[in-house]
Order: C-alpha cells, then sequence, then structure tokens
C-alpha cells in the first residue's frame, strides 16, 4: 500500500450500477473538494486532493460496494479531520455506509493507536490465559461511599477491572472528585490486584485532561471515556499526546444510530473495532447479542474480528461485550470469543445472589474452566 493514500470501503444503495457510480463519485466529492468537479482548474485538486473510485460492484440486488482512495494530504495531522473525510456530508445522505477503512503505515504514524492493546493489559493485570473480568459500581444515586463499598466487594471477589457506570459523571450525590478518591482507596483496600476505571467524559478537553490527571494521581488503573459524547480526538491525545499512561476504555455512548440502519451510517466492525484502535483506546466496549440491546451474534463477531485483525502495526485491543450479560451464558461466550477478551457484566453480578463476593468468585471460576 502507499504511504501517502488510505481506502474506505463503502456500502451504497442504487437501482443500478449506472446510479451507483454516479453516487460513488459524489461520495469522492462530497467528502474533499466539495465543489464542482467540472469548475476545477488545478490538476493538484484533480489528482491528488479529490478521492478516487478504486473499485466499484454489485453485491446484491440494489446494494454495491465501492473502494475509495483518498490522499494524506487531505486530513493534515488531526483525527478529527480524519473522521470528516471519511463520513463528513455523506453521513448525511441515506443509502451510504461506511464498511472497513484501510490506513497505511504512513496514517497510523500520525495517531499511533493505542499504547497498551491486549498484550499491554495482560502485563498490568498479570492475566494471561484467560479473558478478563470486569464490572461497574452502579446505579447512579448510590454515594461515593456505598459506590466504594460496592467496589470493595468487587475487588475483593477477584474482578480484574472494575469501572464507572457511564452515567456517573459529576453529580451532588457522587462527586468525582470524592467518588474517585474513595473508589481507588476501596480497591486499594481489597489488597487484590484490579484496575478502577473512572468516567472521565466531561464538557472541554481541559476539563477532561484534568480528570484523567486527579484519576491517575488517586491510583486509577484506567480511564473511561465516551467518544460519542466528548469527540474521538481527546483518546488519542491522552494515549499518546499527554501519555497519560493508563488504558483507555471507549464506551458507545451517544453511538449507537451510526448502527442501528442496515444501508446507512456505519458499520460495527468500522466503528466500535477499527475506530476504537485508531483513536487510541485499549478496551472497546459493546453490547453483547442476546442482552437488552439489538446487536446480533454476526455483528458481535465482526467487532471481535475488528479489535484483532492486523490493521498496519496498530496494537490488537480488547474487545468487552456487556449489556444485559447473565453468569450462565459465560460457558458458551468463552467459546465464542476466545479467551482475548473482556467479560462485563453490571447488574446481573450483583443479582446473582446476596453475597456480592461469592458471586465474583463464581464469574471467576466459570471462565477457568
Amino acid at each position: 500500500m502507499k504511504k501517502n493514500i488510505f481506502f474506505v470501503k463503502y456500502l451504497i444503495t442504487a437501482k443500478d450500477y449506472k446510479q451507483a457510480k454516479t453516487k460513488a463519485f459524489d461520495i469522492c466529492v462530497e467528502q474533499t473538494i466539495e465543489f464542482p468537479f467540472h469548475l476545477v482548474k488545478k490538476n493538484f485538486i484533480k489528482k491528488f486532493i479529490t478521492g478516487k473510485i478504486i473499485s466499484l460492484k454489485q453485491i446484491s440486488k440494489n446494494l454495491f460496494s465501492v473502494l475509495i482512495q483518498y490522499n494524506k494530504l487531505t486530513i493534515g495531522t488531526d483525527f478529527t479531520q480524519f473522521l470528516n473525510v471519511i463520513f463528513g456530508n455523506s453521513s448525511i445522505k441515506k443509502g451510504i455506509k461506511v464498511e472497513k477503512i484501510y490506513p497505511s503505515d504512513e496514517i497510523i504514524k500520525i495517531w499511533k493507536g493505542p499504547a497498551f492493546g491486549i498484550k499491554g493489559i495482560r502485563k498490568i493485570l498479570n492475566v494471561y490465559k484467560r479473558p478478563v473480568l470486569c464490572t461497574a459500581i452502579k446505579p447512579m444515586g448510590l454515594t461515593s461511599k456505598e459506590l466504594a463499598n460496592l467496589a470493595y466487594k468487587f475487588a475483593y471477589g477477584g474482578i480484574d477491572i472494575i469501572k464507572d457506570d457511564h452515567g456517573l459523571a459529576n453529580q451532588k450525590f457522587a462527586p468525582f472528585k470524592q467518588r474517585i478518591k474513595m473508589v481507588c482507596a476501596a480497591v486499594k483496600k481489597s489488597g487484590k490486584k484490579c484496575l478502577y476505571a473512572p468516567n472521565i467524559s466531561a464538557d472541554t478537553t481541559d476539563e477532561i485532561i484534568k480528570r484523567a490527571l486527579f484519576a491517575k494521581k488517586c491510583g486509577a488503573g484506567a480511564l473511561v471515556i465516551s467518544p460519542g459524547l466528548t469527540g474521538f480526538a481527546i483518546i488519542n491525545e491522552l494515549a499518546n499526546k499527554i501519555k497519560i499512561n493508563l488504558p483507555l476504555l471507549f464506551h458507545p455512548a451517544f453511538l449507537g444510530s451510526f448502527t442501528v440502519n442496515k444501508t446507512s451510517g456505519i458499520s460495527h466492525y468500522a466503528l466500535y473495532g477499527q475506530l476504537a484502535r485508531l483513536c487510541g483506546a485499549d478496551i472497546a466496549i459493546f453490547p453483547n447479542f442476546g442482552g437488552r440491546f439489538s446487536f446480533t451474534k454476526k455483528e458481535c463477531k465482526e467487532i471481535d474480528n475488528a479489535c484483532k485483525d492486523k490493521m498496519a502495526n496498530i496494537k490488537k485491543i480488547f474487545p468487552a461485550p456487556g449489556g444485559g450479560m447473565t453468569l450462565d451464558k459465560i460457558p458458551y461466550l468463552k467459546k465464542f470469543y476466545g479467551n482475548d477478551v473482556i467479560f462485563l457484566i453490571g447488574g446481573a453480578l450483583i443479582d446473582a445472589g446476596p453475597d456480592i463476593i461469592e458471586n465474583c468468585k463464581k464469574f471467576k471460576k466459570l471462565i477457568l474452566y
């Protein structure tokens, strides 16, 4: 692959090949120059700036696959502009779906991707031959003390990663700084190897960075951020510019509408897998099939593959299925995802029995056998 180009595969809905080709060229123009192509005089703009159709083929009735080439010059060094070129104005149009992204090594060098990935997180936890266990402190409305007490039980029971529920922010009942101090202290008191990942999503980049640095100072072992709310670029900022040196968990809040339509939006593979890796996340959280969300088994396997498929020199990351998962499903899910997975069970871990510590031990036993 040439160093200064990257490719995006789109699915296009069209009545015939001619209409599909017109629509594909429209993407080439809309995603780059956004200007009548016949008015372009400079050859440089035609040759290097405007997107180019590399292949176009029909894959089923009214559905076509197009591979479009873009030049690195169109994105500069901003991840936000990378997203804009991939699917800026075209996201407003019906019948266009981003299926897969093909970045070159040169593109990867701009942002570097995740700092830890699967291997790095396993090294931190000293867990190498089994899935990783994760849960969340919740529900919203508990005090910092109550959340810390819950975290202590989770950690003592053998959970590897305890995350804030994504709804925990800086509310009066559990203020951010108070909560982080108390939960970090509780996890430390357990004496177990466990990473606490507070939610640092906030209104401004400055505030997100302040929360990240405060959490690290208090002893947090990872961080949760929702790029659908904060923007994707802040994850890269934390991973590779500020070098916060903590694993980053990508939460899918506010991103669901990109993937609910079969013919428009972004594929599960590209959004929850590829873009999570490219922006610098180490763990991609997503709703598992069979839970309270609508993701299918096929879509979850696509995310799993996207987290681990070779993509230039970028690190593989952990898929973290959750959302309505229960303990009885773990044996099957272990076969489905393999060992390189983080199982995220929240409310069901508390609902499994009156003794939370014993519930956690049962969870761990299920993934060992």
